[in-house]
């Protein structure tokens, strides 16, 4: 089996364990009340462009080949690499719904009897479910063997949380005050000690 080809297989492997860890955590979640929620519209174009990102363009090459021109040869080191970062990344997406429970939303709002998380990763950075996306979309670039396809998640990415993050912060600081800021202090937006 070519590297290429691995790369693919552990991409759509990954694909599938996001799906899995993901639904028993929403069902969960939409059985919590939603106090307060925050820019529906801007939430909805976001996260259609996190998918497309991260799911449709991949697919779309998948299928069609398309755009062959750019496609290129995977090293085994890639892959492992690829695979290693892939890991990371469920494994803190899986532990991000853990700590955060029935508090989890996939668009920016305040649950019912909801409470700032300081457990868990979250004690070392504020947003792990972000840092989750990033490796995610990393893992993608490392296993896909085109370049339209591979950076694809990287740029959606950087579109969802740039615009979101802020939105975010604003909406907890307005529901927690003075407790969320203590909380900004003592720890990293996604990358535990620098940002």
């Amino acid at each position: 089996m070519t590297a290429s080809l691995l790369g693919i297989y552990v991409w759509a492997i990954g694909l599938v364990a996001w799906f899995i860890i993901r639904y028993p955590y929403a069902r969960k979640a939409r059985k919590t009340a939603t106090v307060k929620a925050v820019g529906w519209s801007r939430e909805r174009i976001l996260l259609a462009i996190a998918t497309i990102g991260l799911v449709v363009v991949p697919a779309i090459w998948l299928a069609s080949g398309w755009p062959a021109a750019l496609n290129y040869q995977l090293s085994y080191v890639s892959v492992v690499a690829g695979a290693l970062v892939y890991a990371l990344s469920l494994w803190l997406f899986r532990r991000s719904h853990k700590d955060l429970g029935r508090q989890w939303s996939a668009s920016l709002e305040i649950r019912d009897s909801h409470q700032i998380v300081r457990g868990g990763v979250y004690r070392l950075i504020r947003h792990p479910m972000y840092s989750s996306f990033w490796l995610w979309a990393l893992a993608q670039a490392l296993l896909l063997p085109n370049v339209m396809a591979a950076l694809s998640g990287l740029v959606a990415i950087a579109i969802l949380f740039f615009t979101r993050i802020d939105h975010e912060e604003r909406m907890l600081i307005e529901a927690f005050g003075d407790d969320y800021r203590a909380y900004m202090r003592e720890t990293k937006r996604i990358i535990p000690g620098i940002y």
